[in-house]
C-alpha cells in the first residue's frame, strides 16, 4: 500500500516534482532568451553603416562629381594581387574625382563574407575610411572610429606597404586584414589616376 502523500516518482512528493520541473522549464527559458540575445546582438552590429550615396556626399559636400573608371591591367594588376594576396577580378575600377581627391567602393572578404568600405585618397594618402556594410556576426569594431581613425595619413612605402603601422583587434584579425588590404588597393588606384592625370 502507499502511504498518503506519497509519490512513487523515486520518493518525491508530486508538488516537490512539479516544483522541479518547473524550475528546470525556467532555467532552460532563460538560457534560451539569453542565446537569443546575444545572436540579435551580433546581428544588430552587422549590416550596413553607411550607404554609398551617403558615403560619397559626405566626401564631396559641395556636390559628387561623376564617376569615372581607371583601367586595371599591367603593374597595376600586379601590384593589387599582390596586396589582396588574389587577382582582383575585374578589369577596371570606378571612382570619383574632384579634382583634389578620389573617392573608392571597394570589396574584400572577411573571413566568410564581403566587408564594403569607402575611401577617399589625396594624392596617395588615405584622408577618409568608412565601413558602409559589415556581414559578419563578429569582428564588427573595425567599423568603429578608434580602429578606422588609424588609416589617416598613411600612404604606401617603396615597397607598397602601409607606412604606418595599424592595431589590430582580438578575434577580428581577417576583418582587420581585408581593411588594410583595400586601404593599399585605394592608395595603388588613386596613384595610377594621378599617373594618368600627368602622363605618367
Amino acid at each position: 500500500m502507499k502511504r498518503k502523500g506519497t509519490s512513487t516518482a523515486r520518493g518525491h512528493r508530486p508538488g516537490e516534482l512539479l516544483g522541479r520541473v518547473v524550475h528546470l522549464t525556467l532555467l532552460v527559458f532563460m538560457a534560451t532568451a539569453l542565446l537569443n540575445s546575444i545572436s540579435d546582438l551580433a546581428t544588430a552590429n552587422s549590416g550596413v553603416y553607411l550607404s554609398q550615396e551617403d558615403f560619397l556626399t559626405q566626401s564631396y559636400p559641395q556636390g559628387v562629381p561623376e564617376v569615372q573608371v581607371v583601367w586595371v591591367t599591367g603593374e597595376l594588376k600586379e601590384a593589387i594581387t599582390e596586396a589582396l594576396g588574389h587577382e582582383l577580378g575585374r578589369l577596371r575600377m570606378r571612382y570619383w574625382d574632384d579634382g583634389e581627391r578620389t573617392a573608392w567602393v571597394l570589396e574584400e572578404l572577411g573571413k566568410e563574407e564581403l566587408i564594403t568600405v569607402g575611401i577617399t585618397v589625396r594624392l596617395g594618402i588615405i584622408d577618409q575610411l568608412d565601413i558602409l556594410v559589415y556581414r559578419e556576426n563578429r569582428g564588427w569594431e573595425v567599423r568603429l572610429p578608434f580602429f578606422t581613425k588609424q588609416f589617416f595619413g598613411i600612404t604606401l612605402d617603396e615597397e607598397n606597404a602601409l607606412t604606418h603601422n595599424v592595431d589590430g583587434i582580438s578575434g577580428a584579425t581577417m576583418s582587420v586584414d581585408a581593411v588594410k588590404a583595400l586601404a593599399k588597393v585605394s592608395i595603388l588606384l588613386d596613384q595610377q589616376v594621378q599617373a594618368e592625370k600627368f602622363g605618367g
